[in-house]
């Protein structure tokens, strides 16, 4: 990510803070409603998936996954083991968003070695859920489609 995007991702940031404060200043409790901490969950999602061009391939090669299990007619427990392999993906892929955001507002975005292994560390988890997810997709999918020939 060059700096010009690093810069526009910030002012971006910046704007959702600022609504986020003055939802804050109406709420002068801590998530005092269940529908405000609902809102703001919800926020994050939209934000992580507007801003991170990986989520998107998740969450789209994810509902792939799904639309073959409608196709392919899993069982309930085959469906459940999708669901976890998505839902991991995506959990994960979120959680790597917030480590690399921390680490940029730590640094100032500027490079560190640490900031570095952090990010690393949590790119890898990504990696290692999402070969996670394709073994629960070969050993449901495979025997399905070979099946199909």
């Amino acid at each position: 990510m060059d700096s010009k995007d690093k810069t526009e991702k910030v002012e971006k940031t910046d704007k959702v803070v600022e609504s986020d404060k003055e939802k804050r200043d109406r709420n002068i409790e801590k998530n005092k409603h269940f529908i405000t901490s609902l809102e703001f969950a919800v926020k994050g999602i939209q934000t992580v998936f507007e801003e991170e061009r990986n989520m998107r391939k998740h969450v789209f090669l994810g509902g792939l996954a799904m639309l073959a299990g409608v196709v392919l007619r899993l069982n309930r427990l085959e469906w459940l083991w999708i669901f976890l392999a998505v839902f991991l993906v995506w959990i994960v892929e979120i959680i790597n968003t917030v480590f690399e955001n921390v680490v940029d507002m730590c640094t100032d975005c500027h490079f560190h070695p640490i900031g570095k292994k952090v990010k690393d560390m949590a790119a890898g988890a990504v990696l290692m859920t999402s070969i996670f997810a394709v073994i629960v997709g070969l050993i449901i999918f495979l025997p399905k489609i070979i099946a199909l020939f």
